[in-house]
């Protein structure tokens, strides 16, 4: 028999090579094949904003962000032109037809009245054309009627007449005395001549074709009529009414036949009183 430090020694042997038979042998490290990984901030591929360089970004927003001056002084500019391009238009435009009106047509003349009265083409005793321009810058006093009145035509160009001696001599105003004919088959040039130089030479006669008096009539409001048309000595029924234009043409009375001659001179020089007054002003 073996001695009992020598079985000792031998078992021992065998317990530490059981132990290290029993040690699983040592883990090897596993490489795994990595992944190419790229961050979006960081990508150079693609068109998309998400795709830009986070670097790019950076540096555009740092370039658009400009200071406010950079935007203040060319708005103020544009509304600096702006404001002196609309003060310049209104100058020109209140200028232009201050000099138009000045030039042509008084400051009284324009006025709100009645639209009485229009444009005409008639003749006057010497058979020259006599049209509302030739009317302008005097005073007027118009009377519609024909030479064969038997009473009412007689007696409103005397009135008339009448008027003008008044008119010159108590007021020193001078006014055009215009009769115009709504007899115009009848009431030839000469005739109108022959027939109101037994009143005053100073009335002008006019005449014209039919379709030219009647809507010189219509014009003024003047309403006339023939009557027993069959007949040479027919009449004309009519409205005796008078109007007194002022030199712009502008009807600014209507005389009845009820007035006087006194009567219708002074409320003429009320009328042109009032009007240079208005002038003055």
């Amino acid at each position: 028999m073996l001695p009992a430090c020598v079985l000792k020694l031998s078992l021992l042997r065998r317990l530490g090579a059981a132990r290290v038979a029993e040690v699983p042998p040592p883990l090897k490290t596993r490489l795994f094949p990595v992944r190419a990984y790229q961050s979006r901030g960081y990508s150079t591929g693609g068109s998309s904003k998400y795709n830009r360089p986070m670097r790019q970004s950076t540096e555009e927003n740092v370039s658009t962000s400009r200071p406010l001056i950079y935007y203040i002084v060319p708005s103020a500019v544009l509304a600096f032109a702006g404001l002196a391009t609309f003060v310049h238009y209104n100058d020109e435009k209140r200028m232009i037809p201050l000099e138009t009106h000045q030039t042509t047509v008084p400051k009284r003349c324009n006025s709100n009245r009645p639209a009485i009265g229009g444009p005409f083409k008639l003749y006057d005793t010497e058979n020259n054309v006599v049209t509302e321009s030739k009317l302008r810058g005097n005073w007027t006093l118009m009377y519609f009627g024909y030479t064969s009145s038997p009473d009412v035509g007689p007696a409103a160009v005397q009135k008339i007449a009448d008027v003008v001696k008044l008119l010159e001599s108590k007021h020193d105003i001078k006014i055009k005395p215009l009769f115009i004919t709504i007899d115009p088959q009848r009431d030839s040039p000469a005739q109108l001549k022959a027939y109101l130089s037994e009143f005053d030479p100073r009335i002008v006669g006019l005449t014209g074709p039919v379709d030219a008096i009647r809507q010189t009539a219509q014009e003024y409001r003047i309403f006339f009529k023939k009557v027993g048309e069959g007949c040479q000595d027919y009449i004309v029924e009519s409205s005796h009414n008078m109007y007194l234009l002022d030199p712009c043409l502008e009807t600014v009375r209507c005389f009845g036949a009820e007035y006087k001659a006194s009567d219708l001179a002074e409320a003429i020089t009320m009328e042109v009183q009032k009007a240079s007054n208005s002038a003055t002003d």
